[in-house]
């Protein structure tokens, strides 16, 4: 393959002179990140039938190609079977709420391990969760419904492709497409819940909204326990790239190895596409700011102009840098997952999933960018691989192959 689509990419970046690498976690976001509910998150979502810990994958080959030491991918196309990160958030939120909710109308206590294995599901009947995707976290909610016993309603806007609408009426969600984008799913789902008495299950905060959304992030955390336990002793990532969206994930990831690394925390990356630069764009601002979306991203699960609150609260000061980069570095990157480079096994990327690898790759292909984020030769950089091949009709022409066939 050629890397003149990096070389040649157009690549937005904003330092944050608000981080301090060396900065102790605050004392006051320990209300919102901490080990106490990371190890209860943990030990409910293990114990869920077909929970195993997802592969960090070693892109040696395509590190040495690109000039640097190492690139671990955590790759979450397999969680679950159900393609993304998502299925830890969204569903530990669902059973938060059905924790509260169920002592509320049976006056009996229950517990996590009761919901899970569904001996709640008579009165959990009763109670319906609602929210807005692109998909991948409705799947979650939705999925978590299925297995907990709830009703379920799903929100998405007119861009969501019908494989993705799809995929989630197949786990007995009610789903309705609105006009609009994903911020305007976000509000009709809100307005619709608080006249029908349903919950909103949401991946994003905001004023009044805390509360689920923090539970969402603290599911997230599963996934970046397995990575330090995976990560071979001694080579922790000088560099962690992360996708941007409404910011849940990029908090949770944020916070948790700032809390276990302190000092030695890695130079912490957010990328977005130019199409949908929330977070940019409150970076440059210095405040929590809105973008319009006047043309959806090929990211489909990063098309937010909405900054999650509570998330900014920690990004604000935690995150180190902003980059964004535009459509036309997808496809040459799902492209290369799925050849493998000098050897590395291939990997089944869906569209969200390598905006943080699409983005290293241009920086080291610019020579200032890659200066200005202190890479080189001795650079270990963690990619988060956000999803699989969740719509495999879009997957496949894009990459012109079955994800089957990538992986078989």
């Amino acid at each position: 393959m050629t890397y003149e689509e990096f070389a040649n990419a157009v690549v937005a970046h904003h330092h944050n002179d608000l981080a301090n690498p060396r900065a102790k976690f605050p004392d006051h976001l320990e209300s919102i990140s901490n080990d106490k509910e990371r190890a209860t998150a943990r030990d409910v979502i293990s114990n869920w039938d077909g929970y195993e810990p997802t592969s960090l994958r070693l892109l040696s080959g395509l590190a040495k190609e690109i000039g640097i030491a190492q690139i671990y991918y955590k790759d979450e196309g397999t969680r679950f079977g159900l393609g993304s990160f998502k299925a830890l958030g969204g569903a530990y939120a669902v059973l938060r709420l059905l924790a509260h909710e169920i002592p509320a109308l049976t006056g009996q206590a229950v517990s996590d391990a009761a919901i899970s294995t569904g001996q709640c599901r008579d009165a959990a009947r009763s109670i319906t969760v609602v929210t807005a995707t692109d998909g991948n976290h409705g799947r979650s909610v939705a999925w978590a419904a299925q297995l907990f016993g709830c009703q379920c309603v799903i929100y998405i806007h007119a861009e969501v492709s019908a494989g993705r609408a799809q995929a989630m009426e197949a786990l007995g969600a009610r789903v309705i497409r609105i006009d609009g984008n994903y911020d305007d799913s976000v509000h009709r789902a809100a307005l619709d819940a608080k006249h029908n008495g349903w919950f909103v299950v949401s991946d994003t905060s905001y004023k009044g909204y805390t509360e689920l959304p923090r539970h969402v992030m603290t599911g997230y955390t599963v996934m970046t326990a397995e990575i330090a336990e995976q990560l071979p002793r001694g080579e922790a990532p000088t560099h962690v790239f992360v996708q941007g969206g409404v910011g849940g994930l990029a908090a949770a990831v944020c916070a948790h190895f700032w809390q276990m690394l302190g000092e030695a925390r890695a130079r912490f990356i957010i990328v977005e596409p130019n199409r949908a630069d929330c977070l940019f764009q409150s970076a440059k601002n210095g405040r929590p700011t809105e973008v319009s979306i006047t043309e959806e991203t090929i990211m489909a699960g990063l098309s937010c102009g909405e900054v999650s609150h509570l998330s900014w609260s920690i990004l604000e000061i935690g995150c180190d840098d902003f980059l964004t980069i535009a459509d036309d570095l997808v496809a040459p990157t799902m492209r290369l997952l799925a050849e493998g480079v000098q050897g590395d096994e291939p990997v089944v990327a869906g569209e969200s999933a390598v905006a943080g690898l699409a983005a290293l790759i241009a920086a080291r292909s610019n020579a200032a960018l890659s200066t200005a984020l202190a890479f080189d030769e001795r650079s270990r950089v963690l990619i988060i691989g956000t999803e699989g091949a969740t719509d495999a009709e879009i997957y496949r022409s894009i990459v012109g192959r079955e994800p089957e066939d990538v992986v078989g």
